[in-house]
């Protein structure tokens, strides 16, 4: 599918700068042309079809969804489902779950959706398509959104309203009757422009940190030996998961940019489920997003939510090695 990239990228590195296939700069130039290339073009068409999905089903018409039905459970799973074709890394989906407070959907509800919005993405889905194929992609995003589901399930179950901020418990005892949405009737063609422009605002939006996180790992393709990753994270150990996820939350970075260097981990001899593990620790956790939790949550609260988030990461970097 992608070999037209592959021969444009070795005529224009080989060929055309006359760098040598052998060489470490060779190596690494290929490796960056290609997967930009390529993940770029994966970016927009995914991107866009998440776009369709978003027009018909708008934030505004779930939370009105979510607070007028009954959904024995289910209602974990939906506000997940949201989180992943919501494009947000962890601090970007941060005021939307301050949104979701405000308009008073449960607590639990709002944790499966603030979990699973930065871990599962359509930037990352069109990039693990390209780097790690189908069946490594819907692994990983199908556990993703059973993480929020079953953690936001599990905070839900805290009793955790408490432990919310004096700004947010004033904002909940104020709270009107929230209106009924009214969606807008237009047609998938009259949509079809606004679509389109998100799409590219999105694209252009990461385009930078796909580049740099694309150069760290052609850099690391091209220049670390072929043994260092493996001879600490590799080997798979049980103790290489936990280590590899304590390591990556007090990091940040976006999908975007984690996931060309994950690929060169794997690459090195690290396991695929502990280098997921280490991606989903670092875009779904992070010292800037819980600054901005502060507003909302006390500190025993976000230590609460690092906490059991932690714990399912490393179980699903556990399951991931088995089953990858």
């Amino acid at each position: 599918m992608f070999d037209w990239i592959q021969h444009f990228a070795d005529w224009l590195i080989y060929s055309v700068f006359g760098i040598g296939a052998e060489t470490h700069l060779g190596t690494a130039l290929n490796f960056f042309v290609y997967d930009t290339l390529k993940i770029l073009l994966l970016l927009f068409l995914i991107v866009f079809l998440m776009g369709v999905v978003n027009a018909y089903f708008p934030i505004e018409k779930l939370k009105d969804f979510l607070n007028r039905k009954k959904l024995y459970g289910l209602e974990y799973f939906f506000a997940s489902i949201f989180g992943a074709i919501t494009p947000f890394c962890s601090c970007s989906s941060v005021p939307l779950f301050i949104g979701f407070v405000q308009g008073g959907i449960p607590l639990g509800v709002t944790f499966a959706f603030l979990i699973t919005s930065p871990l599962v993405n359509e930037v990352a889905i069109a990039m693990f398509i390209g780097m790690f194929g189908i069946k490594a992609t819907l692994i990983y995003a199908t556990s993703g959104i059973l993480l929020g589901t079953l953690g936001g399930w599990l905070l839900g179950k805290f009793n955790l309203e408490p432990m919310l901020s004096d700004w947010v418990k004033k904002i909940l005892e104020n709270k009107m009757q929230q209106s009924d949405y009214e969606e807008e009737k237009l047609t998938f063609r009259q949509r079809l422009p606004e679509i389109t422009r998100s799409a590219w605002d999105i694209v252009k939006g990461v385009v930078l940190y796909v580049i740099i996180g694309i150069a760290i790992g052609a850099a690391m393709h091209g220049y670390v030996p072929e043994n260092f990753f493996g001879q600490y994270l590799g080997g798979g150990q049980w103790w290489t998961v936990p280590i590899a996820v304590i390591l990556a939350v007090p990091m940040y970075a976006n999908a975007a940019g984690i996931v060309p260097v994950i690929q060169v981990f794997v690459a090195k001899g690290v396991p695929l489920g502990t280098a997921i593990a280490f991606m989903m620790a670092t875009v779904g956790l992070s010292i800037p997003e819980a600054t901005l939790l502060k507003k909302v949550m006390s500190i025993k609260l976000i230590a609460i939510y690092f906490g059991v988030v932690t714990l399912f990461i490393i179980l699903s970097g556990f399951l991931f090695n088995l089953l990858l």
